[in-house]
């Protein structure tokens, strides 16, 4: 959780490492060193950072901060900017994507909070996709296509996400979606004054770019291609549908009241093109980002001002708006979102919620519908709702509590979604879901995976990171290899040898020099060994106990700026509301992260050292995560280097 906007805001920050009496031994047992002889001694051990842990796509964030920030330095002839965009799309293919829409779980788990402010971390991937865009990278360094061919059922960003990971292990893949576009729901779910459609379209190019991707637009497998007949022509199947039906509100006559639609459907139909204006009175159901998304749509497109249709008709595709003069519009008189919680506990971010405010969307908060009232049509004319609480992680009804008409002439429901599986009915598991193992393999299904919402409805990122995990284990699949065991923190983890091999200092391969375990003593000048170095990455998240965060003095966030419409303007605004970083800025940006888990090269346990037992290494020998080194027979293991280590890169470990 963020620190509290007060705190944020005191520049004279205090932090001890110790408390009162810590700095007398609680036993003779406990001293640190025994007349000359060594007790503990320095080791340089890695870690894996919370907003990285805290990511479903599992991003080395702190990896291309610290390539923005300058402190990790890119080969020759490569600018930050590229190689940053390498780093973070190791994981994720989509930075300017997910750097605006990504609700950012790395942010709340990042360790900056507990000294002022987490780091910006969205702000600096959307400074990352945005590079990438203007000066179009291109993914790279690409093996050769094997003979093996996957079929990837849907092209949203789980899917394309798995080509892009199998095409990285030379594997090939055919895509279909019965979509005429690339993208699921960052196209068809997410309006374009989010995700702007020329950086989507690009980054969705950037990956049929690779090669060995094929696709197959316009097709649905169940329907226009038979299950078997994939089955049949490809190596292994992969499914990644998304969910595309929108859930009805838990009231009676929900079904059967034709005005009222799913958020799922009205925002297809809008990012169609088919649908350019609305009803009069709009009220959504709902508290994600998802029913923001419908409010926010409500207020841009407006009503006519001579409006007779049903507004359900283009809603739900049965009807096509043309083109519509500016003059023949009005905002809607009436775009209510209610919700079940408070409006600091809802799940849209933060600041799409005051951005609705702001633009004059009526928020109402821990209420619950109960009842919809209809004319004689049948047609809703308004939506009845109660005060409620939750109780047994359910809302009920709060007694005494007051009752609420809100007319409306359309509802629309914002409230979960779930899988269209029409024609696929043997892959349903009773929820409109398929069912996954740890692989994403599906159960009883061989040579069929599953990946992203279809698994469970959840975030962009989580999509993305599980289709990671469906490649690799189908990549084990067609190569007849057993899938490896995925490490307790599952993410994609900065590698040490990657770099030294990366910068021509890779050791010498230990197998090949035919040494036996006696040789892995005393290896400190020897060629074949990454000496005083530990890599707990894979099963250890490091928090702020490990950290000196005196060290870190009070720094603001460098904000990106909004263009938000207000009430009397935002009829008609359709542009991009999110300004991006300057480079400047999002330098100064990556500069606030803390780097946890790895050196980044302050030089402060250098400067304490008494001893002058650690020491920096010649330039030549110099990477990151290999900037200083310990000389041991210097070292009385006094522990000031872990002390003041803010990365808390340092433990006492050696020579236990």
């Amino acid at each position: 959780m963020a620190t509290s906007k007060e705190d944020m805001q005191n520049k004279d920050l205090t932090f001890r490492r110790f408390k009162e009496g810590d700095h007398e031994w609680s036993s003779m047992n406990d001293k640190i060193f025994n007349e000359d002889r060594s007790h503990k001694c320095p080791t340089y051990v890695h870690r894996t950072p919370p907003c990285q842990g805290s990511c479903p796509s599992g991003e080395d964030i702190r990896g291309y901060l610290n390539i923005i920030r300058g402190i990790e330095v890119p080969p020759e002839g490569v600018s930050k900017e590229e190689y940053a965009f390498r780093r973070s799309t190791t994981a994720n293919p989509f930075p300017a994507m997910m750097g605006r829409v990504c609700p950012a779980p790395c942010q709340t788990g990042c360790n900056r909070n507990n000294v002022d402010d987490f780091v910006g971390i969205n702000s600096v991937e959307q400074y990352i996709g945005d590079s990438a865009f203007a000066d179009k990278y291109a993914f790279g360094d690409l093996p050769a296509l094997g003979d093996k061919k996957v079929a990837i059922i849907g092209g949203g960003p789980a899917g394309m996400a798995a080509a892009y990971q199998l095409r990285k292990m030379g594997i090939a893949s055919t895509i279909f979606d019965d979509h005429a576009e690339l993208g699921g729901m960052m196209r068809y779910g997410i309006p374009g004054y989010r995700t702007p459609r020329d950086l989507l379209n690009h980054e969705c190019q950037r990956i049929v770019d690779m090669g060995g991707i094929e696709l197959k637009m316009n097709t649905r497998v169940g329907k226009d291609v038979a299950v078997a007949d994939v089955e049949k022509e490809y190596d292994a199947v992969l499914w990644a549908l998304g969910c595309k039906k929108g859930r009805g509100l838990f009231v009676d006559g929900w079904d059967e009241t034709p005005n009222c639609v799913t958020a799922v459907d009205f925002l297809e139909q809008f990012n169609k093109g088919e649908m350019k204006y609305t009803a009069n009175k709009i009220l959504c159901v709902g508290g994600g980002d998802t029913s923001i998304d419908v409010v926010s749509v409500s207020r841009r497109i407006g009503t006519l001002k001579d409006y007779n249709e049903n507004p359900e008709d283009s809603a739900e595709g049965r009807t096509s708006h043309g083109e519509v003069a500016d003059a023949d519009k009005k905002p809607c008189d009436s775009v209510v979102l209610t919700a079940l919680f408070k409006q600091e506990e809802m799940t849209a971010a933060e600041h799409e919620v005051n951005d609705a405010l702001q633009e004059g969307v009526t928020f109402m908060n821990e209420v619950m519908p109960v009842e919809i009232i209809k004319d004689a049509n049948g047609r809703a004319t308004a939506l009845k709702l109660v005060d409620c609480k939750f109780e047994n992680n359910a809302p009920v009804a709060v007694e005494g509590g007051k009752e609420h008409i809100v007319e409306c002439d359309m509802i629309v429901s914002a409230i979960g979604q779930f899988g269209d599986l029409e024609g696929v009915e043997d892959m349903d598991n009773g929820r409109a879901l398929i069912d996954a193992d740890k692989f994403y393999q599906v159960p009883g299904k061989e040579g069929h995976f599953v990946c992203g919402d279809i698994v469970r409805p959840h975030l962009l990122t989580t999509a993305i990171g599980q289709a990671s995990v469906a490649a690799e284990a189908i990549a084990a699949y067609v190569n007849q290899t057993a899938a490896k065991k995925r490490p307790k923190v599952d993410v994609h983890h900065f590698n040490l040898l990657d770099k030294l091999y990366e910068a021509n200092m890779c050791p010498e391969s230990f197998e090949d020099k035919g040494l036996t375990d006696d040789d892995q003593r005393g290896t400190d000048s020897k060629d074949y060994a990454v000496h005083n170095y530990q890599d707990r990455s894979e099963q250890e998240i490091i928090s702020t106990d490990h950290m000196f965060l005196g060290h870190f003095e009070f720094e603001p966030r460098n904000l990106r700026t909004e263009d938000v419409p207000t009430t009397d303007t935002v009829l008609g605004h359709f542009a991009e509301r999110m300004n991006g970083l300057a480079e400047e800025q999002a330098v100064n940006e990556a500069g606030r992260c803390m780097s946890c888990g790895m050196c980044f090269e302050c030089d402060n346990c250098v400067i304490f050292c008494p001893q002058d037992a650690v020491f920096k290494v010649k330039k030549d020998k110099h990477t990151t995560g290999r900037y200083v080194d310990t000389d041991y027979s210097k070292c009385i293991g006094c522990h000031i280097c872990a002390d003041v280590c803010p990365t808390g890169y340092i433990d006492m470990g050696m020579g236990e």
